[in-house]
């Protein structure tokens, strides 16, 4: 114990000395959060609408009313004809173009279909697809009151639909983004700063000291990983706090339990990070080593998108990736108030790739005189 005390003394006298590190630690997660969870959002706003309204009635004029009051659209402009909306698309001017054909009013008064045409420039899918579906709202919902208020009829009699969002009422999406991106950042940290560390030491020559010293390889591991583990841990604390504090990220489950699978996920990627260490001769090829992993991590983990859209071959692919099992950890008990009985596959997952990392980082690791 005595001599992991030492070790574990220079390694938090290196980490204070070098400034980069300091930064790191201090200056990158607070500025990352407060650009990224405002930047990283699937919300639709703004969509630049062109619309043509050939019909010039009462049910037009209130159609065209609500997209103005929506926060989804920004009118751009009304258009005389169709060949100008189709120009305003083509040359990126608008993102969709709506066609109200004359007639609208007097067909949905007969009963007869009412056919409106929309255009989306669906370079962007999901933009197209978002947009689509908030203007079938709107049109939906106001078809249905012009019904009621020409005839006095519901188009599903008394049936009426209720639904309520759970866990995230207000359908905030720096809820859903925060969570994942606060893993993101603790594990690139931690990951990356333990890999660059031990390489650092073989480029400067002091590892040969350690080698040659009878230090047990367990122990200097152990030194090795500690430090870095605090520090992802205090980094985690540091994302919560801007959380609670900036974003007022609901935290409804345990923080123990948060801390407590926080530590084996990083024993586990602190682990991955030596073992890529020990592969590497420089600070360059760790770099990109680890930024091959983090990457193919980050894409394939569901911060962005569901991973349940992913192919079922990427579905199985992910039982390896660590940040697949904690973003859902960090969501299920902040959002969900999760407890450990319903996250026992996750931690299941992240003790397994854990205890393989640890094993294979110990395992390959060679002291060498």
């Amino acid at each position: 114990m005595r001599t992991l005390y030492y070790l574990l003394q220079k390694e938090f006298i290196q980490i204070i000395r070098n400034k980069t590190i300091l930064r790191l630690i201090f200056i990158l997660p607070v500025v990352q959060l407060l650009v990224l969870v405002n930047a990283a959002t699937m919300d639709m706003r703004n969509l630049e609408l062109v619309i043509n309204d050939q019909d010039h009635s009462s049910l037009s004029n209130q159609l065209i009313s609500k997209i103005e009051a929506s926060p989804f659209f920004v009118l751009k402009q009304m258009l005389p004809d169709v060949t100008t909306g189709r120009e305003y698309i083509e040359s990126g001017k608008a993102d969709l173009f709506l066609v109200l054909p004359a007639d609208l009013e007097k067909n949905v008064i007969n009963g007869s279909s009412g056919s409106i045409q929309l255009l989306t420039n669906a370079i962007n899918s999901q933009q197209a697809q978002l947009g689509h579906a908030y203007l079938q709202r709107v049109i939906a919902g106001l078809g249905e009151q012009f019904k009621i208020e020409m005839t006095g009829e519901k188009g599903m009699g008394n049936i009426s639909a209720t639904y309520s969002y759970w866990y995230n009422p207000e359908l905030n999406y720096k809820f859903f983004m925060l969570p994942g991106i606060l893993v993101v950042l603790v594990s690139v940290v931690g990951m990356f700063l333990t890999a660059m560390n031990l390489v650092r030491e073989k480029e400067m020559g002091t590892i040969e000291q350690i080698n040659v010293t009878p230090v047990r390889k367990y122990t200097f591991i152990v030194a090795k990983l500690l430090p870095f583990l605090v520090i992802g841990l205090f980094e985690l604390a540091i994302g919560l706090v801007i959380g609670k504090f900036v974003y007022d990220v609901p935290m409804v489950g345990s923080l123990w339990l948060v801390f407590g699978i926080a530590s084996l996920y990083l024993a586990g990627l602190l682990g991955l990070g030596l073992l890529l260490s020990t592969f590497s001769s420089s600070q360059q090829q760790v770099t990109f080593v680890s930024y091959f992993f983090l990457l193919v991590f980050i894409l394939m983990s569901g911060i962005f998108t569901s991973v349940d859209n992913m192919p079922e071959w990427g579905q199985k692919v992910n039982l390896l990736n660590p940040f697949f099992y904690f973003i859902d950890v960090m969501r299920g008990i902040l959002l969900k108030g999760a407890g450990f009985w319903d996250l026992w596959r996750q931690i299941l997952g992240i003790s397994t790739l854990a205890i393989t990392f640890l094993t294979l980082a110990v395992l390959n690791y060679r002291k060498t005189s």
